[in-house]
């Protein structure tokens, strides 16, 4: 708290005005570590610029604010950070501790900053060059991980350009148009490094030509059986595949057209119009399902099925990281298999938040009268069931 000439350092008296901004600016460069500390960057909320407490209340409801910054959504992919409230100098102040990214650039709603002494500020051509070459290569999770055998011509040039690269960065970065398609992939993950193109997993799932090629479970099956028994009468049957993107919206096509509303004229003046699942709970079940499915050691898809009593939401890969089978679902408690990919679906507007996924899938459950969702957690496959309204 003492060190004010530090770079790792950041100070603000209160969480108000611009200090929420500017303190999300510098977190995203102490994530970024351009100068290579190896070492946190630390944000103290309630000192002023001369390292001195200045007795602002530390509530539940600041730290809460502060440890959201980690899955609002805004910066990406998600800082690994801590809050906790600590008594310096006899007084109570807020400290958010945020450690080097291992896959840098990350970026703060579109914008990559960095900080090098007193400079803080959006990261040049150079800058986004040394931080690409800064991932760690060595236990890189799965979905950034390079396929030696790929080549860039995997990869569908117009997708990226015109829909995620719009969608991932801020038109004035897009606008200083000094960096190379190579450059641009690699920023945003999709092939290993600009000096060495070959596509990542999350590139070929995101604007792959044809994803399945390289990932033979990359697709979502979908059974509509008319009856509660897999032996039962098949009515729909599709194996949606593609893009990420394309996935997603056929399967959103999909569900509404089998998704047929109730309409009851009896009980009320006015028709009273009902679905048997609410489609937001069911895009929320789904689109977690391909966020946190295991695409690695399996060629299994994502499977729908579709009985005349419930649905049935079958994800590849079992718990990971702190989650449990005893805690899933549980408000809070989440971990990534695949965090890269999870950013890749909060940018192109899957995924508005981190966290609440499945809390909201069984709130509107609850608001459509439907029972809760059923979960069957096991070590390599986690089973979904929503049952129909009565």
């Amino acid at each position: 708290m003492d060190e004010i000439e530090s770079d790792k350092v950041e100070r603000k008296e209160s969480w108000k005005g611009d200090a929420p901004e500017k303190g999300r600016e510098a977190i995203c460069a102490f994530a970024n570590d351009l100068p290579d500390h190896r070492k946190s960057g630390v944000l103290f909320v309630g000192v002023d610029d001369r390292g001195t407490p200045t007795n602002l209340p530390i509530t539940d409801d600041l730290l809460l604010t502060l440890a959201d910054i980690k899955s609002d959504g805004q910066t990406l992919p998600q800082p690994s950070l801590t809050v906790e409230k600590r008594r310096l100098k006899g007084v109570d102040v807020a400290v958010v501790t945020v450690r080097p990214a291992d896959a840098p650039p990350v970026r703060y709603r579109g914008r990559i900053w960095v900080r090098i002494g007193p400079r803080r500020g959006i990261a040049n051509a150079q800058e986004e060059r040394i931080l690409n070459e800064k991932r760690r290569h060595r236990d890189l999770p799965f979905d950034i991980q390079p396929v030696g055998s790929c080549s860039l011509d995997a990869l569908n040039r117009l997708v990226f350009l015109d829909e995620y690269l719009p969608s991932a960065f801020a038109p004035d970065v897009i606008a200083a148009n000094e960096r190379s398609y190579e450059q641009r992939l690699s920023a945003c993950r999709m092939i290993a490094s600009a000096d060495d193109p070959i596509p990542t997993i999350l590139g070929l799932l995101v604007i792959g030509k044809s994803p399945r090629d390289w990932l033979p479970g990359a697709y979502v099956q979908f059974l509509r059986i008319r009856g509660t028994n897999l032996s039962d009468q098949i009515e729909d049957a599709a194996d949606l595949d593609g893009t990420l993107s394309q996935i997603l919206r056929r399967i959103d096509e999909k569900l509404e057209s089998h998704n047929r509303s109730a309409i009851d004229y009896a009980t009320s003046s006015r028709e009273i119009r009902t679905e048997p699942y609410p489609r937001v709970a069911l895009q929320q079940f789904v689109r977690n399902a391909v966020m946190h499915r295991t695409y690695e050691n399996t060629n299994s898809p994502v499977r729908i099925t579709w009985f005349d009593d419930r649905i049935e939401i079958q994800s590849p890969g079992g718990p990971y990281g702190i989650v449990t089978a005893e805690s899933f679902g549980a408000l809070g408690v989440t971990d990534y298999r695949n965090p890269h990919l999870a950013e890749a679906l909060k940018v192109l507007g899957f995924v508005q938040r981190f966290g609440v996924g499945i809390s909201t899938a069984q709130s509107e459950l609850r608001k459509n009268g439907n029972p809760p969702a059923e979960f069957d957690v096991k070590h390599n496959s986690v089973l979904v069931t929503i049952r129909k309204i009565p």
